[in-house]
């Protein structure tokens, strides 16, 4: 089995091992780490010495010992050779105990709502769920997010101390606290997924890392509430969007607005499961923002040309996103949409509360859409300003060099 395949089986094994091991022992915080050593170990060896013959069992054997192991003795978690451990052959083909759990979808759906905790940060939730449920290491995240692994791990350990501490339980929510909390969840893979696919700092535009990971998280999710239309709805919304990331980028890893993008670079396959889910989704569910969102999405995916977009059905798609979630950077969306049908200042006018909002006030996104609208409207100098301002704020590179190149061109073409 190549690395690859291997390191999807344990993404895939992580959160039934960890709920395996929570239902039978309690304690998240010591069987998540007892987890991810197990899943450090099979990583060394599966790719060597073979997948062994029941691969969930040998990591709840070795996760088992690890827990075993801590609870004898004050040593230090992480300087434990847990890989000499796993090295004798009682550990090569461990079969099913005879009452070992089935596996249930139901451990994965807890975990994700246990992570998604409302005791704890988006960011803090974001980590944990990367980590105990998405089975990445916590240098995977790190990198992913470009701090230092030290940071990582003290969010994720102040995290799970957090849950610990609000006496939280490895258990379905109530049916009265269920809607909110699952919206939590579908909130932070949606944080996942727009961190991977436009990354808010750094040289990069993409990191695919967190794209692929938000999108079979939500594939999971998915299949675990086949019936939530909002789940549904995500996952197309993601993949309508991950469907253009090929065209996003030219070939010096400058950022190429939707407009400009080559279409034919689009992944169909992506396209076409989007709509299909939507579509489904929205003939049976009463419409959610993910939902309106994802039906935007596939709007803009059915053109064959820019030119070709059905604004007017993109407007009244963003007029149905404002009743449902009415927040700033809907409006901002929605503004830009109004322009290509009423007009650049019809877009201008929506724009103009949102420079009173703390939430948009100084973000790059509000500068650089007036700067567009400016610019269709042919103020050049104050979209060109605009332009500058917006590339003084974001701290995208990518971002900040298309910016600026918009403006160096309003500065020249007179």
């Amino acid at each position: 089995m190549t690395d690859r395949a291997v390191e999807d089986l344990l993404r895939a094994l992580a959160p039934q091992v960890l709920g395996v091991l929570v239902r039978r022992h309690g304690q998240f915080y010591a069987c998540e780490d007892a987890v991810q050593e197990a899943l450090l170990a099979a990583a060394t060896q599966w790719p060597g010495q073979g997948v062994p013959d029941h691969p969930r069992s040998w990591l709840v054997t070795v996760a088992t010992r690890r827990l075993t192991d801590e609870w004898r003795s004050e040593r230090a978690r992480r300087d434990r050779e847990v890989a000499v451990a796993v090295r004798e052959p009682a550990y090569a083909a461990v079969a099913p105990p005879a009452d070992e759990e089935t596996p249930s979808g139901d451990d994965t759906l807890k975990l994700l709502f246990l992570c998604c905790h409302p005791a704890l940060t988006a960011s803090a939730q974001v980590a944990l769920t990367l980590r105990a449920v998405g089975g990445l290491s916590t240098a995977e995240i790190a990198r992913a997010y470009l701090v230092p692994e030290a940071t990582m791990s003290q969010r994720i350990r102040r995290a799970k101390q957090r849950i610990e501490a609000a006496g939280a339980r490895f258990a379905m929510p109530s049916a009265a606290d269920r809607d909110t909390r699952l919206r939590a969840v579908l909130h932070v893979l949606y944080l996942v997924f727009n961190e991977g696919y436009t990354a808010s700092s750094g040289a990069e535009l993409h990191r695919a890392e967190l794209t692929g990971e938000a999108i079979r998280l939500a594939r999971e999710l998915r299949r675990l509430l086949p019936d939530d239309g909002e789940v549904a709805g995500l996952l197309a919304l993601m993949l309508l969007t991950d469907a253009h990331r090929a065209a996003r980028t030219g070939p010096g890893g400058e950022l190429v607005p939707l407009a400009e993008q080559d279409r034919t670079r689009w992944d169909r396959a992506e396209i076409a499961e989007g709509v299909a889910l939507v579509t489904e989704a929205l003939t049976w569910s009463a419409p959610g923002p993910y939902q309106v969102q994802a039906a935007i999405a596939a709007v803009h995916a059915e053109a064959a040309t820019a030119a070709d977009t059905d604004w007017r059905q993109i407007v009244a798609l963003y007029r149905v996103l404002a009743r449902l979630a009415p927040n700033p950077m809907v409006t901002l969306n929605q503004a830009a949409a109004v322009a290509m049908v009423d007009g650049p200042r019809a877009g201008l006018a929506l724009l103009a509360p949102l420079d009173a909002d703390e939430r948009t006030a100084n973000h790059h996104r509000l500068a650089a859409v007036r700067a567009h609208l400016l610019e269709l409207a042919g103020d050049r100098d104050e979209a060109r300003a605009a332009y500058l301002a917006a590339a003084r704020a974001t701290t995208s590179l990518p971002e900040r060099h298309y910016l600026e190149v918009r403006a160096a061109r309003l500065a020249t073409d007179r």
